[in-house]
């Protein structure tokens, strides 16, 4: 039998009827808003009417993402399907992929091999249409902006100091600087602009962070969009508040709040929910989901984007902060070859066994299990997302390793055979759950200043000996605070292939400093912003698309996908 691609196997998968999935997961029919057979939204109002007390929390993170592959989704989908193997009652709570990656440098997003969320075509494409929503209540905000200014400007907003930008679902480099409201006074007032993909607008980390319709209008509300004229002492912040958007914005996004009810292969209930990335925003699936699977199992199973430097440190930071939860158990993600890689070993030579490269990329590993049970004091296990080339020694000497820190690892196999190939991850996933977590701890404290709280970030999470900021960021500092903004938390932009601000830099570097060159709040969504390196917030497609291998046939069945 040949090899199956990822497409092939879920297309080959028998899906139960979304209503049947509703019903293993115990929510009433009259919560369930069908998008077809096999896809649906949760009214958000079931959080409200249960009385439930909430399961265990387990959070899949993984070591600084490479060419050689990781599989936090995957191991995270089959992690679910092994508790479910193992009795348990059991969700999956994941984030909506972005159109732009799926048709640029990966192909989908949903889980791989026995490992996915079904229907995979349409989770990966436009599902129930949520990234449109948040496009268009970006755009119309936009378009509220430059109408305010149009009319009259009565806010007294400088385009200069307009910091709302569009956005479009797509990688579309052509679009990261443009000049707009060109071609006579009747087009608009021209000014210099430009777009940010769907996932890095604020109004998606606003989705996601929002609790129920009211929470989200409050929201929207603060989101700033510019300042007025003045001197620097005189600029004042305007709001879509003040542009009375809120209420507008709040409408096309109604029905993107409700959580989306999917399936694993298996047929375990998986939520898939919003989708910040986790190197410009705060990388995790939706509070709402994440606080709907806790009412309805006894294990959720969720997972925050790129390396545990990024999106675990936001998951915890930021998102269990504002939503007040707790992870009972946290899993590290590796492989052998993308350890063999941060020890220096080319991607063409990665099958080959190497002790050695294998020796030094491990550090990268340890440092991100060490901020998992020193920093934020939570039970970690190591899984191995198991290749066929790795070797016995390199799997003995990784467990050894992370036994050195009191950390047991476990080999998932999950890709190859599904739930029955993380049923030993399940089970230790289980003995952590039963141990006590009073400790939990964040990383920093919301006291402080802005460049203090990023100081701690720095030394602690990424294990440099501090942050530097430009003169340019020196002086946001201070406005945001002079602003009140001094005691929000802080979400770091920078590259997700290094725990400093080099993306060359792998394995655990030290005695290296992060330059923050920006500082920009995202008042709506409750966090300051510090961009470092070169981030972009609209990526571009690679040489070879993605989007020039996929297809589709005179029966709607796609191929190339992932």
């Amino acid at each position: 039998m040949g090899f199956k691609s990822d497409i092939e196997i879920a297309q080959e998968c028998e899906m139960k009827p979304i209503t049947e999935i509703a019903a293993t997961a115990g929510i009433d029919d009259k919560y369930l808003e069908q998008y077809g057979k096999y896809k649906a939204k949760i009214d958000y109002n079931l959080l409200k009417d249960t009385d439930a007390e909430n399961g265990k929390l387990i959070l899949v993170t993984a070591i600084n993402p490479t060419p050689a592959g990781e599989g936090k989704t995957t191991t995270s989908v089959g992690l679910a399907d092994g508790l479910k193997k193992i009795g348990k009652n059991v969700m999956v709570a994941l984030r909506e992929p972005s159109l732009g990656p799926v048709f640029g440098v990966k192909g989908g997003a949903a889980g791989g091999g026995y490992a996915q969320v079904v229907p995979m075509e349409d989770i990966n494409l436009h599902f129930t249409g949520d990234f449109h929503a948040i496009g268009a209540a970006n755009n119309l905000l936009a378009a509220m902006i430059d109408n305010h200014i149009f009319q009259g400007n009565a806010l007294n907003i400088d385009p200069r100091k307009i910091t709302w930008r569009r956005c479009v679902d797509m990688n579309d480099r052509q679009l990261r600087n443009v000049v707009d409201g060109l071609g006579g006074r009747t087009n608009g007032t021209p000014r210099e602009d430009g777009y940010d993909i769907t996932v890095a607008s604020e109004i998606m980390a606003v989705l996601c962070l929002a609790s129920d319709i009211n929470d989200l209008k409050a929201r929207l509300s603060r989101i700033i969009i510019g300042y007025t004229y003045g001197k620097p002492s005189e600029q004042k912040p305007v709001t879509a508040g003040d542009l009375n958007a809120q209420g507008a914005m709040a409408a096309l996004l109604k029905d993107a709040l409700k959580p989306n009810l999917v399936q694993t292969l298996e047929g375990t209930p998986a939520i898939v929910h919003g989708g910040p990335f986790a190197n410009i925003a705060h990388g995790c699936n939706s509070v709402t989901a994440t606080k709907m699977c806790l009412k309805l199992a006894d294990y959720t199973v969720t997972e925050a984007g790129f390396g545990a430097d990024l999106g675990a440190e936001k998951f915890l930071d930021i998102k269990c902060r504002m939503a007040g939860l707790k992870p009972n158990a946290v899993v590290i993600v590796a492989t052998v070859r993308a350890l063999k890689y941060n020890g220096g070993v080319p991607k063409a030579e990665l099958n080959s066994e190497n002790l050695e490269a294998l020796e030094k990329g491990l550090p990268n590993l340890l440092k991100h299990v060490s901020n998992i049970t020193n920093v934020y004091k939570l039970p970690c296990v190591v899984a191995i997302n198991e290749f066929p080339t790795d070797t016995q020694a390199e799997v003995d000497l990784v467990e050894k390793k992370c036994k050195e820190l009191g950390v047991n690892v476990v080999l998932s196999q999950v890709w190859a055979k599904g739930g029955e190939g993380g049923v030993a991850l399940a089970e230790e996933i289980v003995r952590l759950c039963e141990q006590p977590n009073d400790s939990f701890t964040f990383s920093y404290e919301l006291e402080g200043s802005i460049e203090e709280k990023l100081d701690q970030i720095v030394k602690k999470v990424y294990g440099g000996k501090g942050v530097v900021l430009t003169a340019n960021a020196k002086k946001q500092a201070k406005q945001l605070e002079d602003l009140g903004f001094g005691n929000c938390p802080i979400c770091v932009a920078k590259t997700q292939y290094s725990l400093t601000d080099d993306e060359k830099k792998l394995g655990a570097p030290t005695d290296f400093e992060v330059t923050v060159r920006n500082l920009k709040v995202s008042a709506g969504a409750g966090f300051i912003v510090a961009l470092t390196g070169e981030i972009m917030t609209m990526p571009g497609l690679p040489k070879v698309p993605a989007a020039e291998k996929i297809d589709v046939d005179e029966n709607g069945k796609i191929t190339g996908l992932f």
